[in-house]
């Protein structure tokens, strides 16, 4: 049995709504990705080049993450979820990527954003985990999804 992982960060809500319609379409459990301290409204602040997310933008620090996945070795499959931010994934996914060994696991992104693309984030990731890994390609989700769109996407990746 494949058992399934979704997991996420989000800040404005849009990215957990995603991850909470995928897991259950997907009879997955769901993991909330949050850092230790968690961001305020100014930290969030993208025009104001020394605000925490900025830094860790120009700089790829990532923040602590608050809790780990106990059973991560359970998982077959990992869905993961973020907003773009820069055109990338923000540094607390590189920090939850590098936190486990995805070797023989398949791990497929996903992303929100107002207008961005997936960009490089999709390559970026990869680096993060051992060559082992067995990455699908993401998928940028926009605007309304339907739980109809997400049986869709689980059936296009063969899941």
């Amino acid at each position: 049995m494949n058992k399934i992982l979704v997991a996420y960060f989000s800040c404005g809500g849009d990215t957990a709504m995603v991850a909470k319609q995928l897991a259950r379409v997907a009879n997955a459990d769901l993991f909330a990705i949050k850092p230790v301290v968690p961001y305020t409204e100014a930290d969030l602040d993208w025009h104001d080049k020394n605000s925490r997310t900025s830094v860790e933008m120009r700089t790829q620090e990532a923040p602590e993450i608050a809790d780990k996945v106990e059973n991560m070795d359970e998982y077959q499959t990992v869905f993961v979820g973020f907003p773009i931010w820069w055109y990338l994934a923000p540094t607390i996914i590189n920090g939850f990527l590098k936190s486990y060994d995805f070797s023989g696991k398949t791990v497929i992104p996903f992303a929100t954003s107002g207008g961005s693309e997936l960009g490089k984030a999709e390559t970026v990731l990869q680096t993060k985990t051992s060559r082992e890994t067995n990455w699908l390609p993401g998928k940028l989700i926009n605007g309304d999804v339907t739980l109809d769109d997400m049986r869709d996407w689980i059936k296009e990746l063969g899941i």
